[in-house]
């Protein structure tokens, strides 16, 4: 493993420029102030990029919305279960400054069409490898977060690098559920959550009466004690908008898989971002990091806003580490 970034600051001149810059027109701050859904700064030093919606249609019928913004190379970002596009406002803003932003919404979530199949991670990764195809989108960079790494496993699984030229992997445990027979240490490198009751129990509450109640629990649980209260209630809503039966058997889908085979089998530069008080321990994100070949990792510390939504709470660094990794 070389090169590997534990959540300190580049000591690139371009990094450096770029934090000076922001801090004389004010931008980080007001990335930071800025609500979640609106992404705006208080002041911007110049017009910011429009973010345009688009529809793709799979295979099996089904449209799905994407938003997207700027020029130049693909970058594609993949949200994760029961999350829509709509929460990455602020990473296209960046992103499009530099490179040709696409955010997907998976089938059932955001704005993408309400169908009743195909809630699963397979399924998932034929719909990514489906729309790279027909946008006709290659040497792409993708960033998942969470269910969107799911994903990308499985889609290296099936189709192996098509159309990939990098990797960027925020945050998910590599076997989600653990089963009995386990070690404590195989359940900590695994970033395991679950066991498979638990698991079953968690999916048929939320498919279940209080169906609100435990996805407003749950994503609590994946931020910050501090983070503001009216946030959080719109970034529940977007959760929301995935029907909470197929929110349940996506998640039994995705948490039953185990991906510690897939990811050795990664050969292009990646980097992998984690968590110090995140879901997922940062042993685990470290686990993943030593399987990839030259793979960076990051971990954001709890003062840094290190939860599994470090992206949302501390956007501008999020946003500099990854503009660092890629050479901007």
């Amino acid at each position: 493993m070389t090169d590997k970034k534990q959540g300190a600051p580049s000591s690139r001149s371009d990094r450096t420029r770029r934090q000076v810059l922001k801090q004389a027109v004010g931008l980080g701050a007001g990335l930071a102030a800025a609500s979640l859904l609106g992404g705006e700064a208080s002041a911007a030093p110049r017009p910011r990029p429009r973010i345009r919606p688009g529809t793709f249609t799979t295979s099996d019928g089904v449209a799905l919305n994407y938003l997207e913004a700027g020029r130049g190379e693909p970058l594609l970002l993949l949200p994760g279960w029961s999350q829509s596009a709509a929460l990455y406002r602020t990473q296209i803003l960046a992103f499009a400054e530099h490179y040709h932003v696409i955010v997907l919404d998976w089938r059932g979530h955001g704005e993408s069409e309400k169908v009743d199949h195909g809630y699963r991670i397979a399924r998932f990764s034929r719909d990514l490898y489906e729309f790279l195809r027909g946008m006709r989108l290659k040497r792409v960079t993708a960033l998942g977060h969470s269910m969107g790494c799911g994903v990308l496993y499985s889609y290296w699984d099936n189709y192996g690098g098509q159309h990939l030229d990098r990797l960027i992997l925020v945050d998910v445990g590599p076997a989600m559920t653990a089963w009995p027979d386990w070690s404590e240490e195989e359940k900590v490198e695994a970033g395991s959550l679950f066991t498979p009751q638990s698991l079953y129990d968690t999916a048929a509450a939320l498919r279940g009466p209080d169906g609100i109640a435990t996805t407003q629990g749950l994503v609590a649980s994946l931020f910050s004690p501090d983070f503001p209260a009216d946030r959080l209630a719109a970034i529940v809503e977007e959760n929301l908008k995935l029907p909470r039966e197929h929110a349940a058997a996506l998640l039994v889908d995705q948490a039953a898989q185990d991906w510690r085979d897939v990811i050795p089998r990664i050969d292009v530069p990646t980097l992998v971002v984690g968590g110090e008080i995140s879901i997922f321990s940062p042993i685990s994100q470290q686990w993943v990091a030593d399987q990839i070949p030259g793979a960076e990792l990051i971990i954001f510390s709890a003062e840094e806003g290190g939860s599994h939504f470090m992206w949302v709470e501390n956007p501008e660094k999020f946003n500099e580490d990854v503009l660092d990794f890629l050479g901007r």
